[in-house]
């Protein structure tokens, strides 16, 4: 594995999983992999789980580890071809990353979409860019459009946690104060798709009226826009604010009625409840969900370190 950017990028989504189960069941014994290897961590956007997991898994791994925040260390970025850089820009986006890939064997590259123009977002031209320059494997750690760590370690936690052979998952949009990209919901439902083909989950997708998300990351998908019929037997509820798509980086005010509580489970199949975090408590997901027994909401957060591995460990191998 050179690159892991989509589900696309995974040829057996189940020994991928059994991969990550046994990372987790065993951290250590692999750590001779990444002796005297280095991977870079390269951040334009916040992050405090996808750093964290993914430094965990390299050191687990054997690997030394760097970390840079690009938008507070780095030289303004250009990322743009043709331009006479004689304003803000002080570095062209080939050279810092060429430069990056000169000193780590493996890296991973976080950046978030500017929800202003859905065709320069959806192009993914920036992490193309970074990829293409860096000239080593490298980590999507989330971009303009998905975030596959996250998705991984989703999938990782419905699988440890089903109770039946093909549970029932649901995705359901949730109220924000502001508008929020789509990778998370496109890389769930990207994954979930993947997984529902190969006969593992039955896979719904509810939100308002205008809140679609592009139908590339949807095949197969059943997609309600009645939350409470969607969330009708369902053994598994993922929860996610979204902008739209079709009116782009739009949101809608006046949704709380969306935020999932106690009351809205109660005709599920005793559903155990997840979310990416960060979460916006009693306005996104419900202090009674979070704070209780249904809530899976950490459990994922730590198989994220699970998944990062799996990632590393086999990028290391295919390096070897």
């Amino acid at each position: 594995m050179k690159l892991f950017s989509s589900v696309d990028d995974v040829t057996d989504l189940k020994k991928f999983i059994e991969v990550a189960l046994i990372q987790k069941a065993d951290p250590f014994a692999h750590k001779s992999l990444g002796k005297d290897k280095i991977i870079g961590l390269v951040f334009l956007n916040p992050s405090l789980r996808t750093r964290l997991s993914t430094q965990k898994a390299a050191l687990n791994l054997g690997m030394n580890v760097m970390v840079m925040n690009l938008d507070k260390e780095g030289w303004a970025l250009e990322t743009e071809d043709g331009v006479v850089m004689n304003g803000s820009t002080v570095e062209h986006i080939r050279e810092a990353a060429a430069v990056m890939g000169e000193y780590c064997d493996i890296l991973g590259f976080r950046s978030f979409p500017k929800l202003q123009d859905r065709e320069e977002d959806y192009s993914e031209s920036l992490f193309k860019k970074f990829v293409k320059f860096s000239g080593v494997p490298v980590v999507s750690l989330e971009s303009a459009t998905l975030h596959p760590l996250q998705s991984f370690a989703d999938l990782i936690t419905i699988e440890e946690h089903k109770k039946t052979a093909k549970p029932k998952v649901v995705l359901t949009w949730a109220p924000h104060v502001k508008a929020l990209p789509q990778a998370v919901p496109n890389s769930f439902a990207e994954w979930m798709c993947k997984a529902q083909a190969e006969g593992m989950v039955d896979f719904v997708i509810t939100h308002p009226p205008g809140f679609e998300l592009a139908e590339k990351f949807t095949p197969g998908a059943t997609i309600i826009t009645d939350q409470d019929e969607a969330l009708k037997g369902a053994d598994f509820v993922y929860v996610k604010n979204w902008s739209s798509y079709q009116d782009y980086g739009k949101t809608l005010a006046g949704a709380e009625s969306w935020m999932i509580t106690h009351k809205k489970l109660e005709g599920t199949n005793s559903a155990k409840v997840m979310h990416c975090l960060p979460v916006r408590r009693d306005y996104e997901l419900s202090a009674e969900i979070l704070d209780g027994p249904d809530s899976l909401v950490i459990k994922e957060a730590g198989n994220r370190t699970w998944a990062a591995q799996a990632v590393l460990k086999e990028m290391l191998e295919a390096l070897k």
